[in-house]
């Protein structure tokens, strides 16, 4: 059995599942989220619970158990709570601004880089520290990732975009001649 499949998921109030055919809709105080139904899972909404099992015990079945539980679960944190996830650009003259849906990335290139953010994703900079907030924890998190890929943070100097709890590891430069 699952370990994390067999776990139920609360649901909030304030927040309202629906299951259908193909897909389970979430509906709470931030927005609206839609995840896909596979057909070796079942869900029964109980006790204020949502609650996921598997059809039989096949690989496939047993595969996708705790998998549906999560994404469900996701749904219903993002709808409630949200996600958000903090990046900081270091570097000497980087800075980073948000100027309605499109963040302006000045990190060393001859140019200041603009990134478009896809509905549903919002960001704050403040000085050094951006954050992007969204609904979806998948596309708060792929969001977060291709921002990071503009300038990703190199070895020597730290200088670049990194998560805000990522650590770099540093490395030591070239020994002077003796």
């Amino acid at each position: 059995m699952s370990r994390i499949g067999k776990n139920p998921i609360a649901i909030p109030a304030g927040v309202e599942v629906s299951i259908g055919a193909s897909e389970i809709e979430i509906k709470g105080p931030k927005g609206t989220l839609k995840t896909a139904v596979h057909p070796t899972v079942e869900y029964k909404i109980e006790d204020g619970n949502v609650t996921v099992s598997r059809i039989d015990d096949s690989r496939l079945a047993r595969g996708q158990h705790g998998l549906r539980r999560t994404l469900l679960a996701n749904c219903v944190d993002g709808v409630s709570k949200g996600y958000s996830k903090g990046l900081e650009v270091i570097g000497v003259g980087y800075k980073v601004s948000v100027q309605g849906k499109k963040i302006v990335l000045v990190v060393g290139y001859s140019h200041p880089v603009e990134f478009d953010l896809p509905a549903g994703i919002e960001a704050k900079a403040e000085g050094i520290k951006l954050t992007i907030e969204g609904i979806d924890k998948q596309l708060v998190g792929e969001v977060a990732a291709q921002i990071r890929r503009v300038r990703p943070p190199e070895p020597y100097k730290g200088k670049g975009i990194k998560y805000a709890e990522e650590i770099i590891r540093r490395k030591a430069g070239k020994s002077g001649a003796k």
